[in-house]
């Protein structure tokens, strides 16, 4: 990708060049696209918010793990190998288990499956949940000109914790210590909507506990992450970069209050600059690229497009360094060779979005109208069709309905981590998108939101809304209670 394209138009308005469309199929994409205007009936298509590929297989807690319907009988293969690694648990090393060595040796999960449940939404501890789906990302800012010109040349999307390295890991294999756990306390805060009703907000603090490894670095920031959905998401990476990059409007230059910026990524295995879209902080360009992430960061395993055989583990953990590691050369030369990572990626790439629910009812349609014109679409950007070029066919030139621009936004003080990630400040998040979110208590039978399960249903996710998309949340905040719940009544029918 050339730094032009990464640069972005001088508006938002501005249309995308799209050269893998003929002129013809350009003005076809520009109206489909359109934001509607007319809520008095659902739009075209509207239903198959996946576009060919859409899951109709119905409601239950199954409904984020199903194939795309288009793949071929072939890739369905492919799938069901992809989700048996996915649902894996890996043991330490040595074991009898040869193919299935190489945890740690510190980890968070032991599985894909343990953070991504029924390929779901993660949650903080709750209760008596565990926190396997939540964990904290540790960074800190460069000490040094070397550390700095690294974060800027995107060689590292940030700097670890000397100790500790870029999470915290609360697991480890038999004969190692844990690194530690963290430890989650909250305030709750009242806030007054339209009409008198009163909504409880929770706000979050958190430290470390039990660290085995000596105190943490001081300037090191913990910012929590709970897992992200699997749904939609080679549709996602087959969104035409030109269309993400032509709603960039870094300098809000048509003074709408919205500036959401292009974040770059490095591709793991080329080192070519791409436009990030995965992650919280959309510091991975691909699915192939959070999968080995996710492989080395989370279960301590090596692939070959990250390479890191003891995982997280830092030099001042010379324990860790000791372990046995999982490779077996007759296998190839990490713990999880070119086979585990492709199918696996091939396995996320085509989990199938969900059909939609209940398009026609006056209610959702009146939220519908609701949510476009308090601005919410600004950033949850309703549809896009995928580019001809996509890798697989399946995922070629399909009207989809992420609710997302993919861009980075400043949230406000409110929701700020504080941790700079690739071009992402402390303020900015990616725009998650949207899709299936009216299914998170079927599938992962909890409501937490936001990326640290702070809300604990969508009102409460939408009032922590801050910076650029204040003036959103105080629409909603201000509109009558009739209008607030069909607004949720909209996003629960995604």
């Amino acid at each position: 990708m050339s730094a032009g394209v990464l640069s972005g138009p001088a508006h938002a308005s501005e249309p995308s060049l799209r050269p893998d469309l003929s002129p013809k199929d350009r003005a076809r994409v520009a109206a489909v696209t359109r934001p509607t205007s007319d809520f008095s009936k659902a739009e075209s298509f509207e239903l198959m918010q996946g576009g060919a590929g859409t899951s109709t297989h119905g409601v239950n807690a199954d409904s984020f793990s199903q194939f795309s319907t288009n793949i071929t009988f072939a890739e369905e293969q492919d799938f069901k190998l992809g989700n048996a690694l996915f649902r894996k648990l890996w043991v330490s090393s040595p074991s009898s288990t040869q193919a299935s060595d190489g945890l740690g040796p510190l980890f968070n999960a032991r599985a894909c499956q343990s953070c991504h449940l029924k390929d779901g939404r993660g949650h903080p501890p709750e209760g008596d949940r565990d926190q396997t789906s939540m964990f904290l990302r540790l960074a800190r800012p460069p000490t040094t000109p070397e550390e700095k010109a690294k974060l800027e040349r995107l060689e590292i999307a940030s700097l670890p914790d000397p100790v500790y390295g870029g999470q915290l890991q609360d697991q480890a294999v038999p004969g190692l210590a844990a690194e530690g756990r963290m430890v989650i306390s909250y305030q709750e805060e009242p806030v007054t909507l339209a009409g008198g009703e009163t909504v409880m907000l929770r706000r979050p603090t958190y430290s470390v506990a039990d660290l085995s490894y000596g105190p943490l670095d001081p300037a090191t920031v913990l910012s929590p992450r709970i897992a992200n959905p699997m749904i939609g998401l080679g549709l996602i990476e087959a969104i035409a970069d030109d269309d993400i990059v032509a709603l960039a409007d870094p300098d809000d230059r048509n003074k709408d209050g919205i500036s959401g910026r292009v974040a770059r990524a490095r591709d793991h295995r080329t080192g070519e600059i791409k436009l990030g879209r995965f992650g919280w902080k959309a510091q991975n360009a691909s699915v192939r690229d959070q999968s080995a992430s996710a492989f080395a960061g989370d279960i301590g395993l090596s692939t070959p497009d990250d390479p890191r055989h003891f995982g997280d583990c830092t030099l001042r953990q010379q324990n860790c360094l000791a372990a046995a590691t999982g490779v077996q050369p007759r296998l190839g030369d990490t713990e999880a060779p070119d086979p585990v990572l492709d199918l696996v990626t091939f396995y996320a790439k085509n989990l199938a979005a969900p059909k939609r629910r209940d398009v026609d009812s006056g209610a959702v349609l009146r939220g519908k109208q609701l949510f476009y014109e308090s601005g919410c679409i600004a950033c949850h950007r309703p549809k896009f069709v995928t580019s001809r070029r996509a890798e697989n066919k399946a995922q070629a030139f399909q009207l989809v309905w992420p609710y997302s621009d993919f861009l980075l936004h400043d949230m406000g003080e409110g929701l700020a981590d504080g941790q700079a990630v690739g071009d992402a400040t402390g303020r900015e998040w990616r725009t998650p998108p949207l899709w299936g979110i009216g299914l998170t208590e079927v599938v992962s039978g909890h409501t937490f939101f936001l990326h640290d399960g702070r809300a604990r249903n969508l009102t409460e996710a939408i009032l922590w809304h801050g910076g650029e998309a204040e003036a959103a949340r105080n629409a909603f905040a201000a509109a009558n209670i009739e209008d607030r719940k069909a607004l949720i009544t909209f996003l629960e029918s995604l």
